[in-house]
């Protein structure tokens, strides 16, 4: 995200605003970049203006803009948000930006010089990457639910579908806002979905199941967002339906945990094996791999992406399906 200005109207008009100097260097879209669900999520816009996204807090939904200002070397995050919940999403962001996620201990000299070259040479170029922290568990864990065994574009697809359908409008910004953020659904909205809207959806049974099954205690998922990250794994995967790639998924949206690493993913595994090893692995052979940096695998799989690295392209792909058909 370039370094823009905030125009004084806009600022003005928002319901609530703060200036937050975090004392390293931002990068907006690479910090956030985990929580978009491609480049066609409703619920966020990258504009020059800044990035926008739009959720729902406990006081109701917000649409919250973020910009960078000031020097590179010392920059402050402009915020500013609108609808009921603007206070809590202003009071949030800079959780959301990273501001819990320590990495004095993985930059630690003697650490750092324990790491692959490829991992300490993203590092050097990727000074201000950080791990988000939504706080917001049923809007992490619906579409990784969705996600479940599919390609990303099949469940991107259906998770798109259900959003215009069943997302609102997020509050706007008057004319400076952008058009048509959505508020994705929430519990109630979620657990009023009839079947065939799951259906035409391209979204089969057993992951429109797990979601309506976790939704029902809704209440209670929600406040996992306040417990250690491995508590609320564990209390995560007590739900049918949801395992251990699954939880680590979302904890890493809703915690910014540094050590959730996804187990059981179609690509990950290979990924970093190649990637360390220059062979591929399984995931008993990526925990094995990743073991010397427990307690940092996520900032270690992140950086890996960041690196440039792309494992040799071969082998089966996996095949989009068309519930809808069926």
């Amino acid at each position: 995200m370039t370094i823009a200005d905030v125009p004084a109207g806009l600022a003005a008009a928002a319901d609530a605003s703060q200036r937050w100097h975090p004392g390293h260097p931002v990068n907006l879209l690479q910090t956030l970049s985990p929580l978009m669900r491609g480049n066609g999520d409703p619920s966020f816009s990258i504009r020059p203006d800044g990035l926008w996204t739009a959720f729902s807090t406990p006081d109701g939904p917000a649409t919250l803009r973020l910009t960078v200002t000031g020097r590179s070397d010392e920059p402050a995050v402009d915020a500013q948000a609108w609808g009921p919940g603007a206070a809590l999403a202003i009071a949030g962001a800079p959780r959301l930006l990273g501001s819990e996620d320590d990495w004095s201990g993985f930059d630690e000299a003697t650490f750092h010089a324990t790491l692959p070259r490829l991992v300490r040479e993203a590092r050097r170029r990727n000074p201000a990457l950080r791990l988000p922290s939504t706080g917001r568990v049923v809007d992490s864990l619906v579409p990784t639910i969705l996600e479940q065994k599919v390609t990303t574009i099949e469940a991107r697809r259906g998770y798109r579908y259900l959003m215009y359908r069943y997302g609102t409008e997020g509050p706007t910004a008057g004319h400076a806002g952008p058009p048509s953020l959505i508020v994705p659904p929430t519990p109630a909205q979620w657990l009023a979905i009839p079947s065939w809207e799951w259906h035409k959806a391209g979204i089969g049974p057993q992951r429109s199941a797990t979601v309506m099954r976790a939704l029902r205690s809704a209440v209670a998922l929600e406040r996992l967002a306040s417990v250690p990250a491995a508590e609320a794994g564990m209390k995560l995967r007590t739900i049918p339906g949801i395992g251990i790639w699954t939880a680590a998924e979302v904890l890493q949206r809703t915690h910014g945990c540094p050590d959730s690493i996804a187990i059981g993913d179609y690509h990950l595994a290979s990924y970093v094996g190649y990637a360390l090893t220059g062979r591929k692995t399984d995931d008993a052979g990526m925990i094995e791999l990743l073991r010397p940096w427990q307690g940092h695998r996520q900032r270690v799989v992140r950086l890996l992406g960041l690196s440039g690295f792309r494992k040799p392209a071969f082998g089966p792909r996996m095949t989009i399906q068309d519930h809808r058909r069926h």
